[in-house]
């Protein structure tokens, strides 16, 4: 009898090879989302090493490096990110409740959207700014009034997403559950929920980057931590490295938090066979 191990293990072999390239392809796509911040980093450096600027305005990376990392030694950065991201993650959540809820009653039941649409459309236009005298009247300067400019940003866009989902559902898709007499829930559960969730997402990733563009407002708002007071503070004392760090900071938190809901949401996606996916295998 012939043994068939060669035969496997020179089948094996090809597959293995195949399979390295890609996991290094894996790893080599988010750093390609890091070079375009780093040519740019380098090439303002250079900049400035050469002379060719004094960098007081806009400082180099290698200040804007030390003055973060001397605000980590403080303690102090510690303490302004946590503040933050307790106020981000609080208005964000509130607003993806009321986001969500109104959106999916206004895009499931005609009669609501009347009602509550233009209402909605409305208040999506005034400035977040305009907001925060009234705010402070109501709630104080204390952090309920942050919180909720927070949670209106974050509002918006969730709303408009979950009702636009729920309205571009294809009518043949619903038409197939009420040929096999799904009951609300089951139409809800069944077929409306994976209709919406791929917009859901977008929408909840686009109310996250609302939350974290508002949270500068909000913590003009008599703030004492947090790193828009950093910012504040810095344009108060006329440090541009500070400034320039807190929003380095801002955009290196924005995009982890983004990135959380991508990969939170991933799983629930799988069943997607969509262009961008194929082009990424």
């Amino acid at each position: 009898m012939i043994s068939d191990a060669p035969v496997l293990q020179q089948s094996s072999e090809p597959a293995e090879s195949a399979a390295a390239p890609s996991r290094i392809a894996r790893y080599a796509r988010p750093m390609l989302g890091v070079l375009l911040p780093l040519i740019l980093a380098l090439g303002w450096e250079f900049v400035v090493w050469f002379g060719w600027s004094n960098g007081r305005l806009v400082p180099p990376p290698s200040r804007v490096f030390a003055t973060i990392t001397e605000l980590a030694r403080s303690g102090e950065l510690l303490r302004h990110i946590a503040a933050t991201l307790w106020r981000v993650g609080l208005g964000f959540a509130f607003g993806v409740v009321a986001g969500t809820l109104l959106g999916a009653i206004s895009g499931y039941w005609s009669l609501a959207r009347r009602l509550l649409d233009p209402t909605v459309q409305a208040l999506r236009a005034i400035p977040s700014l305009a907001w925060v005298p009234l705010f402070i009247l109501w709630l104080g300067i204390f952090e309920t009034s942050k919180i909720a400019l927070i949670a209106v940003g974050v509002f918006f866009p969730v709303y408009l997403g979950v009702m636009g989902a729920i309205l571009s559902v294809d009518r043949k898709i619903v038409e197939v559950g009420r040929t096999f007499r799904l009951s609300g829930f089951a139409m809800i559960r069944r077929i409306l929920l994976p209709a919406v969730l791929p917009a859901y997402v977008v929408s909840l990733r686009v109310g996250l980057g609302l939350g974290w563009m508002f949270v500068v407002a909000a913590e003009l708002i008599g703030a004492s931590e947090g790193l828009g007071y950093l910012l504040l503070d810095g344009q108060q004392l006329g440090k541009p490295a500070q400034i320039l760090a807190a929003i380095v900071i801002f955009a290196i938190l924005g995009k982890l938090t983004d990135w959380l809901i991508e990969v939170a949401a991933a799983p629930f996606l799988r069943w997607q066979d969509a262009f961008g996916r194929a082009r990424e295998s």
